[in-house]
This record gives structure tokens, sequence and C-alpha cells, in this order.
């Protein structure tokens, strides 16, 4: 990796849909105006080939590479993101927007509402996987794009890039999945079930019509932030980062936050409430709930070109590697062109975000096209990687 990365960006912004061209959801609902806020690194190359679109994950945005200013505080995926990385932005063009529902820069439900002239609140109408693809091919068309190169997602972000490849392969030459999954489980509808119940419950959430009064659900936006963040991690990472290190060793009994691990997550809760909002909170874990895109009986996996590239880690236990092994086992079933990669790392779902040699190599060979594919013998079943 170059130590430099990317320099200073900024999100640009632009009006996707208007009253004479809505955005009309899978529900039938319309939006309109619907603004986008996004973030493009690298240069696009005169056949307009080069293209590589960053979907993000629950709680990411526009600014995935490079900084605002700030040196110290760079991009969600800036270790994946820029010249002589994975995603080498000297050869490559990349887009990376705010999701629809979120809350920078792109309209969600904290936006105006046209019809009231006040915030959305919970009247701004739930959407899909499928409708935030709508606005990803919205913003390729305005950007003069036909097709990308790589549509490539962490999370929620790989459920995008999957959807988007499942509905328009012909759009997509690869994708890459990381700790993705097609459908939740039971135990991730309850953590999110909970998260939610502890926003809503709140006092100040006021029936979602928070915004603009300067109050909110602080309390419960933390609560929901600091019971996510439990799963993000694995029990081996919360070991070697806090094991049960006190923070005043020898002190009397408390309920204060006495053991380290308990500071950390009220750090993280804390934190959050400055960067995000609880309505995108609500909406983007509801459109995660039900996601189930092989369930859809007009789904058709005949005429998919793209390949495919999975990536899981074996401590990953929100969406762990049989997630992912149950998508590369449906798209092979159909003959289509996939790898999955399971990569050792102790930090668990996080681990997508986190500079992995094996993990960023794997996605590097496979962006790039290079021979350095992950396996010498057929693609699937998948092959436990050890670094």
């Amino acid at each position: 990796m170059s130590s430099g990365g990317i320099g200073r960006t900024r999100a640009e912004r632009v009006v996707l849909c208007t009253p004479d061209d809505p955005l009309i959801l899978e529900s039938g609902a319309e939006l309109s105006p619907v603004e986008v806020a996004y973030e493009t690194y690298g240069r696009l190359d005169p056949e307009r080939s080069n293209v590589v679109f960053v979907c993000h994950a629950l709680t990411g945005d526009a600014h995935a590479a490079g900084h605002h200013g700030n040196r110290e505080r760079r991009g969600w995926w800036d270790n994946l993101i820029g010249p002589g990385r994975p995603i080498d932005t000297e050869r490559l063009f990349v887009i990376c927007p705010n999701l629809l529902g979120g809350c920078q820069g792109t309209t969600g439900p904290s936006s105006t509402d046209p019809g009231t002239g006040g915030p959305y609140g919970l009247r701004f109408p739930l959407f899909t996987v499928r409708d935030l693809v709508s606005v990803h091919r919205r913003l390729l068309r305005a950007l003069g794009v036909d097709r990308v190169h790589t549509a490539i997602g962490g999370s929620l972000g790989g459920m995008q890039a999957l959807q988007w490849a499942l509905d328009h392969p012909e759009q997509v030459e690869r994708a890459v999945l990381v700790c993705a999954s097609a459908k939740l489980s039971a135990q991730n509808i309850a953590f999110s079930a909970v998260a939610r119940a502890a926003i809503t419950s709140d006092p100040d959430f006021g029936g979602g019509d928070y915004p603009g009064t300067g109050r909110g659900p602080e309390r419960g936006l933390a609560v929901a932030r600091m019971t996510a963040h439990i799963t993000y991690l694995s029990e081996e990472s919360m070991r070697r980062k806090f094991d049960r290190a006190r923070r005043a060793p020898g002190a009397p009994m408390t309920f204060a936050d006495d053991f380290e691990v308990e500071h950390y997550l009220d750090h993280q809760g804390q934190s959050f409430l400055r960067r995000f909002d609880a309505l995108t909170y609500l909406y983007l874990s509801r459109t995660m709930d039900y996601f189930d895109p092989f369930a859809d009986p007009a789904l058709d996996l005949s005429d998919i070109t793209t390949r495919f590239l999975l990536v899981s880690f074996d401590t990953d236990w929100r969406f762990g590697s049989a997630h992912s092994a149950e998508i590369a086992g449906r798209l092979a079933g159909a003959g289509i062109d996939v790898e999955h990669v399971e990569v050792r790392s102790p930090w668990g779902h996080d681990s997508f975000l986190l500079e992995i040699p094996e993990y960023h190599r794997v996605v590097a060979g496979f962006v790039a096209d290079s021979n350095d594919r992950a396996y010498a013998e057929p693609m699937w079943p998948p092959r436990r990687n050890h670094r």
C-alpha cells in the first residue's frame, strides 16, 4: 500500500428524481425530489470502462477514502481505495454515494417533505435494497456511465452489489461481496429489532417527529449502536482488546463504566450521535431485514454473466461464512462464475473495514483480473485460506 493515499476530497450533490420523473419504489410509492451526495476518486477513462461502484454498509456514507481537511480522519474504506491499493485509483474511477434514506446528504426520512414543508419522519416510505440500486443506476446515468467494472460492498453494501448483479447483470462486470448475506437469520433480525426498540422507546423519539425540534432519541440511538457494535466484534477480538481490564483496578464495585469494554461501548455510542440519525438507522436496518433476493419467483439466473467474489471471515458471527457459502452455492448451481474465500481474522464482522493482507490480496487480484486467483482447483466449494 502506498503511504500517501488519496488527498483531500469533497462530496458532490445531484438531484436525480424530480416531480416530472419521480423515483417509483417497489411498494409503488413515489419520491421526488431525490438528491444524492457522492464522492469520486481517480479518473474516468475515455471508454468509461474503469468504474468501481462502492456501496456502503448500514452506518457508512459517501466518504469512503481521502480526507476532508483532517488527514487523521480518513474515509471509512481508505485502506482499500487509493493509489496502489486494492481498488487502485491510478487506473480505476471510484464512485461512492450516500444511500437513499441516508443522513449525509442524500434524501431520507429527515429530509424535507415537499408536501408538508416539514421533515418526512416516519411518513417517509419504506424501501428495499432493489430501490437502493435503482438510485445507484440513476446516478450512473447522470454521470454518463452505462456499465461498472466492479460493484463492491461490505455487509449491506454487499447486498446491494448482489441485487444489482442479479437484476442487471449486463451492467455489472464483477461483483465483490464482503461479509454479506442474501437472507438475514432470525438472530440477525432480533438484534436489529432490539436496536430499533431502543430508539423508538426513547421519550425524545416523539413518534419520529423530532427533526427540527432540537431534541432527539440520543439515548436510544447510543444503545442501538452499542448493541450492534457487540455483534461486529468477535469474542477473540474483545478478549485481545479488553479482556476483563478495569479502569480503576481494585476500586469498589460500582454501576459506572468500570470495565474497559464498558467504557469502549459507551464511547462508540456517544461518538455515533455526532454523525448519524436515528431515523436512518430505523429505515436501513429494516431494509436489511426484508432482503431475500433468491426468494423472488421472477428471478432468472440463466443469463447472468457477472463474475462474483465473496469474502467472509472465520470469526464473523453476524454474517458468518455460512451466509457467503449459501450465496456462492446458489450462484454456482446456476453455472455462474463465483469464488468464495474465507479469510482468517480475529476481528469478526468489522474485518471488512480493516487492512488484512490476505483479504486485500484476494480483492486486488479479482478486481485487477490478474492470474492471482484464489484457487487452483474449481471455485466451489470454498477453501479456507490462512495467513
